[in-house]
């Protein structure tokens, strides 16, 4: 492309003021208390309040609780932090042996109440709470049918397309009604689904979205991740299999897959970003997978350097494994202010543009006069890694190589995740080097798409198959736009 130096007003059109990370879309859980062996003082509600607290990674704009005691089901969510929008007085109000519980991140820029989850539907047969984590590519379609049919909405959610789904098909039986639901709905979901009397999980047919089972003392428990299971004092006991719905009641977990195996297709960024490094997803640990990646980029693009850091919190596993495997000391290098949320008021954009320095700040003994390796879990616009470039030099750095353990993000995500549009993906028109340049860095690499996979086979050989498309524009089922019709086949 010849010239390959960008210059400051073409890189406006991409670093623009957002953090650039990738968000996900929300977190789920279920809890089922079996009522012989309930304890009064720790119902449901309080143990779904402590799982949703460890899931809130996944989602800081809204959290909420639905509670069945047998008889009704009892709902409280708010905007805000899960500490937030529940007291202690709010929970024992919660009383019941069954709970679903959700935090979400809106995708669409602005949360409002009416998006908040579990959705809460009442039939001639009884109520169902829905809590899902996912997004559907055939919601405006299956949106349109239902209206033609009588159905109003109140929300932009598609987790009300699924209530709205399962309750034209309740009097068939709740097995039934979920199944046909299922199979019309296309993309992604995992689902925690309660009734007055049953819990119910669903994984979608690729298995994109994340979700497992675990026992605990007198019940059972659902969770995006294995990391709610302990914090409630549970046992991991398995990841919910793609195409699998359990239905968990007095009579214990019945399994049965609502149609044909599909290839399983995990999201990547799980793996990469997302989960919480004390996780277990389809057999594989989060920090092992992420110092693994960390050590094959080290192998795959390695630089001469005095000090490997990572950046916080999802690039410090890569960094530990980079550093072991390059033989290069590692430090803590970045210091982050953890009270800075999301609410954070900058006003002007000066203010909004320095937003990184108040969020990151170098620590000059660790990078001062030294060559620095700095890993990332990924660019996406290219915001936070020129800033922090300019905090490391502010701070003596004397070169400043970037590293980061994804490939580059090139296309957006259909499946529950908030990536910009393709214009805005800085790794989608421009190259390595034009990036390097733009973000300031004395070097800059990406860890291969097949090195990637390499690390996650090496964990677990059993392991198949993620979905790609945010690297390569191939996803596990049609997408809407221009991209409709394309498929993962490998």
């Amino acid at each position: 492309m010849g010239d390959t130096t960008l210059t400051l007003k073409e890189q406006d059109t991409f670093l623009d003021t957002d953090e650039g990370k990738l968000e996900e879309k929300c977190g789920i859980l279920g809890i089922y208390l079996n009522k012989k062996d309930r304890i009064e003082a720790f119902n449901a509600a309080k143990l779904a309040y402590y799982g949703l607290y460890s899931l809130q990674h996944r989602g800081q704009e809204s959290a909420g609780i639905s509670v069945s005691n047998g008889e009704r089901i009892e709902t409280h969510k708010a905007m805000g932090l899960v500490a937030d929008v529940f007291t202690a007085g709010k929970l024992d109000e919660l009383a019941g042996q069954i709970a679903v519980g959700h935090v979400l991140y809106s995708t669409s820029g602005i949360a409002h109440i009416e998006n908040a989850q579990p959705f809460v539907t009442y039939f001639k047969l009884g109520g169902i709470a829905v809590a899902h984590n996912g997004a559907l590519t055939n919601y405006e379609q299956l949106k349109e049918f239902l209206e033609e049919t009588g159905s109003t909405f109140t929300s932009t959610s598609d987790t009300e397309v699924i209530n709205k789904l399962i309750g034209k098909s309740y009097k068939k039986g709740l097995e039934r009604a979920l199944t046909d639901t299922i199979q019309m709905i296309k993309g992604s979901f995992a689902l925690a689904v309660m009734t007055e009397s049953s819990l119910i999980g669903a994984r979608d047919p690729n298995g994109i979205r994340p979700l497992c089972l675990g026992k605990l003392e007198g019940g059972w428990m659902l969770a995006s991740e294995s990391c709610a299971i302990d914090a409630v004092g549970g046992t991991f006991v398995r990841d919910i299999q793609p195409g699998e719905i359990v239905i968990i009641n007095e009579d214990g977990v019945l399994s049965f897959e609502f149609g044909e195996r599909t290839a399983k297709r995990t999201c990547i960024f799980e793996y990469v970003y997302f989960a919480r490094p004390d996780s277990i997803m389809d057999g594989i640990s989060i920090q092992d997978a992420r110092m693994k990646m960390g050590a094959v980029l080290a192998k795959e693009s390695g630089v001469p350097a005095d000090v490997v850091i990572g950046v916080p919190d999802s690039g410090l596993g890569a960094a530990m494994g980079y550093a072991v495997e390059a033989g290069i000391p590692y430090a803590m290098g970045i210091v982050k202010n953890k009270y800075i949320g999301r609410t954070f008021i900058a006003p002007t954009q000066a203010e909004r543009e320095n937003l990184v320095f108040v969020k990151l700040n170098a620590m000059q003994s660790d990078v001062k006069g030294k060559r620095v390796v700095v890993i990332d879990d990924s660019i996406v616009r290219g915001t936070t890694c020129r800033r922090l470039i300019q905090i490391l030099r502010r701070a003596g750095a004397k070169e400043v190589h970037f590293r980061v353990s994804s490939p580059p993000v090139k296309y957006p995500c259909y499946f529950g995740i908030d990536t910009p549009s393709r214009a805005d993906l800085i790794s989608a028109e421009h190259t390595t080097e034009e990036i390097c340049a733009a973000i300031g860095a004395d070097s800059l690499a990406f860890i291969s798409l097949d090195g990637m996979f390499e690390a996650l086979k090496d964990l677990n050989p059993d392991t198949y198959g993620y979905c790609k498309g945010c690297f390569t524009g191939e996803y596990p089922v049609p997408v809407p736009g221009e991209l409709n019709g394309r498929s993962c086949c490998s």
